[in-house]
């Protein structure tokens, strides 16, 4: 059941919700591991890993292979010159641009809440920089001041921060400030989704197959009532939203 039938902002994740960015992270982490002889990244570990801030990721994937003989500064930094080399297959999931495309045309308010550091987001959207214009100035990363420490995703904080940013932009417009409540949260992570829905927003939730098949039918269950699990951004239908 939807809270309203008209929303009026739409507040986006980026790994694994816009970009493919998800597979990537799963590529490069796994070769890291390697030179523990732990791994691969599977989805039962990674399930817990996403839309989380960089350091507490690090330190949860660590623990669930038991890594000691690295600090995860240093883990980071050997994640990062592996990852570095890979970010430029980034790339969009099915029906994420068409989706911005249309919401741009109909002058849906748009931001970006991410768990991504500033210098990584950079690096993931190098190549599609332009279409990312339509978030203008609305975006959130993990490592944003605005965030305080230690609440990332799951907590509802980054969702908080974006509807300001677009409210106060419509300040300065005169126009009337929009709610948490007649916001949309799109999401492919579950952290990202009890964020959302701790935000007291309504979750999409894209989720990747792999954690579709980890959570066997759990996921209506963590969604709730009040939000919706499609396989894609593709199957997306915004008249059902007032979009």
């Amino acid at each position: 059941m939807l809270t309203f039938t008209r929303y009026k902002a739409c507040l986006f994740d980026l790994d694994g919700t816009l970009l493919n960015t998800e597979d990537i992270y799963t590529e490069g982490t796994s070769q890291v591991l390697a030179k523990y002889g732990k791994g691969p990244l599977t989805w039962d570990i990674k399930l817990d890993l996403q839309g989380r801030p960089g350091p507490e990721a690090t330190r949860r994937l660590l623990q669930a292979y038991g890594i000691t003989e690295v600090t995860p500064e240093q883990y980071m930094q050997q994640a990062f010159d592996v990852l570095q080399s890979l970010w430029g297959k980034s790339d969009w999931l099915d029906g994420a641009l068409p989706l911005l495309n249309y919401l741009k045309e109909k002058n849906v308010p748009l931001a970006l809440g991410t768990g991504s550091n500033l210098v990584n987001y950079k690096l993931k959207i190098d190549k599609l920089a332009e279409h990312f214009e339509v978030f203008k100035h609305h975006i959130v990363t993990g490592d944003d001041v605005r965030l305080p420490p230690g609440r990332g995703k799951p907590h509802p904080d980054i969702w908080h921060i974006c509807l300001e940013s677009l409210n106060r932009e419509r300040d300065e417009m005169g126009l009337e400030r929009i709610t948490i409540e007649e916001c949309l949260v799109f999401e492919d992570g579950i952290p990202g989704v009890i964020s959302g829905k701790n935000a007291n927003a309504t979750v999409v939730w894209v989720p990747h197959p792999g954690a579709l098949a980890e959570l066997d039918g759990k996921e209506n269950e963590i969604i709730g009532d009040g939000g919706k699990v499609l396989p894609s951004l593709a199957a997306f239908d915004p008249a059902k939203y007032g979009l």
